[in-house]
Order: C-alpha cells, then structure tokens, then sequence
C-alpha cells in the first residue's frame, strides 16, 4: 500500500498545542476585532483581511485540538488565506513593482508549508515560511505599541499571533513510526482516497457525477433450506434472535473481507476506501405497527468478524435504540433538530451539509448518525410480508449498495431424478453504484455471496479471507 514518506502527529497532552491553540484564538479574535475598522470598506477587503483570515486562525484551532494527533496536513489553509490577504493588500496599495516577485514568493513559501505539514518534507522545513511571513507582517505593519490596550494589541497583531502559532506545534510535533498507513491529503475521515485507480475510472466519476446517474439494479434468488436449517441450528446454539438478516448480514461483511472494492464509496467525484470499517444501515420499529415509530441504526463491522461477532454488534445496537417506549436516537434529535428550521433556511442548511462533505469538511458525528454515509443499507420486505423491492441510492451521502430482501415463498420444481419437489425460496435485490468497481468484480463479489448462503456453514469457518484495497 502506498505510504506517505513521514507522518507526524502531537498529543493531546502535550501543553505545547495548547499554547498554539490558544495563539490561534487570539489571532482569530484579532482579525474579527478589525470589522469595526472596517465598517466603511468593500466587502472584498472585509473578506481578505478579517474574515477569511479569521476563519482560518479558528480553523487551525480546531483541527489542532481535535485531529492533531491524526490531521496535522490540514494545518496549511491559514498559510493559503494569508497569503490572499498579502496579495490583495499588495494589489489595492498600487505596489505593482513588488507584486509579481511578492505573488510567487508568497505561494511557495504556502506550497513549503503544505509539504511539510503533510509529510512530504521534514516539519522544520515548516520554520521557513513562518519565519518569512512574520517579517513581511512586521515590515508591511510594524510592531504594536506598548501604550495600546490589550484588545488594541491583538487586533493590530493578528497576523503575527497567528504565525507565533506555529512555533511551539513545531517544538510539539512528533514522527509517527509504525509502518501503518495514516490519513494524508486527500482522505477523508471515513475513507482513504485511492490513487492508483484506471484512468475511466477517475473520469466517470465526473461524466456521471450524481449517485442516480450510476444506479445498476439487478434481482437475484436464493434457495433457502440449507439457510433456515442453519438458522434453526444457530438459535439451538443460544443465538435466539438469529435470522436472514443476520446471515445476510455476516455473508456480506464476509465478502468485503475478500473483495475490499465493494467497501468504496464516492464523494466529491473522488472514489474511497473504507478499509477496516464496514457500516451497516437498517430501519428498525420497536413494534410492527403502523403507529410504532421508526430510526435507523448504524453497525459498525470489522473485515474478518465472525457470526459470534455480527450477532452480538448487531443486537447490541437494535437493543440500544430500542429501550425506550419511543425512539428516540441521536440521529432522530438530529433530524427532529433540522426539522424546527424554516424551509428556505434548511435548504441552505442542506446545501451547506452537502459542500462540505463535498470536500470531506463533514463533521465526524454527522459522519457517523447519518444513514446516507455508509457501506450498505437493508432493508426486509420479508418482515413486511411484501416481495423485495428496487430501492433508490441517494445523492446525499455516499451509499454505494442498497440491497433488499422480501418474503418467503415456494416454488414446485423438477428434481435431478425427475420429481416433482417444492422448495422454499426468497428474493433479494440490489442496487449498487456501479463508479466503485467494475461489473467484473461486482460479479464475482456477487456469486460468492450467494454462495456462502448456499452453504451458511462456511459462515463458521474461522480462515477468513482478508485483503486489502488497492493503494
């Protein structure tokens, strides 16, 4: 698997990020501090030199707080927005003769401070650019006076806080020497971006850019006397809420251990891998009536779990979500907290949900209560005494696999000896994102799964079969 040369990371405990923490916060109150300067000024001033600096200096607070010990890489985006900030000063100040010597300068030195912080360089690299962007902050705007008062001091030296930032995460930041592979630009907190992919493959991403555009649906059945005597057998064992759907759900993580490429999803055209999390959605009712309410659950499954380890994850959550008389979930008082705002406010909520997931900028317990953001969504038919249907993929979110499953039912055949036999059957449909992999491996993912329902017994077989995705 492809490595990033260094990875670097900073604990928590050390009082080091929290002085650059707090720095970063100073400097962010700095910049807003100088709105009231600039009541009289165009918009585009307000948004080079306080608030998207602003923003920034906050941004580096957060991400150093709460991802420093995995994301330090993102810590680059102030760089970028004061190097924005330098230019425009330099533009609208007519000092044509510095601006074109400035303009380059300042984005490499940008590009040297990405680099570093995102291991491709050695981190002390990192001392270049602060060190460069302090003096040009010192020449352009000198150094405050010791007459001002401190809200005086933080405004005027917003800029210089923000760099000084820097300094101690530098003294902070450790090398990471595990030989395992850890996020670098372009992943996303649920997923590691691929990068070796074919080149049809990076493009139909953008030729077919919404999840519906990509939909594949397809019907398969399955004979189910082997699969109901292992049922029986299971719950015989102490697994007394064992059924079809926790077979399903067992052959299916069994088969991602094998065929990683299902496991991928797409967002912001980019295709991802999941590696060792496999999510498993469904709807759950705490009793089958129509005025029961209802709510999702998320499974969080590891590649290699066994039957033991499916069962228990599986009941555990449906457990979780139904100890009340209501349901009530995280995800419902998320949902019922989107649903208290206006309906032209929600959709700029929404609208702004889907951009930052665009850039993998979704917060991570958005991330984990959202049931469009996972490897693959049942839903049973069969419990509703109905035929499986052929259920839609969303655009919001990255579900790439929607797979439903309906009643029992039996069909007269002819055996090999010519005899009439009357075998029990279910249907199951699918509907997959056909971007994440080709319909060669779709296939062969396919067949094995249904062969392992065939035969549940290989469900026991400790020897999984793991492999990894692609680089």
């Amino acid at each position: 698997m492809k490595k990033q040369r260094i990875a670097y990371t900073v604990s928590r405990k050390n009082p080091l990020l929290w002085l650059a923490v707090l720095l970063a916060v100073l400097a962010a109150a700095g910049f807003f501090l100088r709105l009231g300067d600039q009541l009289s000024k165009s918009l585009w001033e307000k948004l080079a030199r306080s608030i998207l600096p602003g923003l920034g200096a906050l941004y580096f607070a957060y991400q150093l707080a709460v991802n420093g010990k995995e994301r330090l890489y993102r810590l680059s985006l102030p760089f970028w927005l004061l190097t924005a900030e330098l230019l425009f000063w330099i533009w609208t100040n007519f000092l044509w003769y510095l601006a074109l010597p400035l303009s380059l300068v300042a984005v490499f030195l940008a590009w040297l401070a990405h680099r570093a912080l995102k291991g491709t360089s050695s981190h002390w690299l990192l001392a270049l650019p602060v060190g460069a962007f302090l003096l040009v902050a010192i020449l352009f705007h000198g150094l405050p006076s010791l007459h001002q008062t401190l809200a005086e001091i933080v405004r005027y030296s917003a800029e210089p806080l923000l760099l000084l930032a820097y300094l101690p995460l530098l003294l902070a930041i450790r090398k990471v020497e595990d030989g395992k592979y850890h996020p670098t630009w372009g992943d996303r907190f649920d997923g590691r971006r691929l990068r070796s992919l074919s080149p049809i493959s990076v493009v139909e991403t953008y030729t077919m850019p919404e999840r519906n555009q990509a939909n594949v649906f397809f019907p398969d059945k399955l004979e189910i006397t082997e699969l109901e005597k292992y049922i029986r057998a299971k719950r015989a064992e102490g697994f007394d809420q064992f059924g079809m759907t926790e077979a399903l759900l067992a052959a299916f993580v069994r088969t991602a251990s094998k065929y990683p490429g299902i496991n991928r999803f797409i967002s912001g055209e980019r295709i991802y891998a999941r590696e060792d999390d496999i999510q498993f959605c469904m709807s759950v009712k705490k009793e089958m009536t129509k005025e029961s309410p209802d709510t999702v659950i998320k499974v969080h499954l590891k590649p290699g779990d066994g039957i033991e380890a499916v069962y228990r994850k599986y009941h555990d959550t449906v457990n979780d979500a139904k100890k009340s008389m209501e349901l009530d979930s995280s995800l419902d008082g998320l949902v019922a907290l989107f649903g208290m705002i206006p309906g032209v406010l929600l959709k700029f909520v929404v609208w702004l949900l889907k951009l930052l997931d665009y850039f993998g900028l979704l917060p991570r317990f958005i991330l984990e209560l959202s049931p469009f953001h996972a490897s693959i969504f049942f839903t049973s038919m069969g419990s509703l005494g109905i035929p499986a249907v052929y259920h839609h993929l969303y655009n919001f979110g990255n579900l790439p696999i929607f797979l439903a499953f309906g009643r029992k039912y039996r069909v007269n055949e002819l055996d090999d000896d010519g005899k009439i036999v009357s075998r029990k059957y279910i249907d199951y449909t699918y509907n997959v994102d056909e971007r994440i992999v080709d319909g060669f491996y779709y296939a062969t993912a396919i067949k094995y799964f249904h062969k392992l329902l065939l035969h549940p017994e290989r469900l026991d077989d400790p020897n999984v079969e793991l492999n990894r995705d692609i680089p």
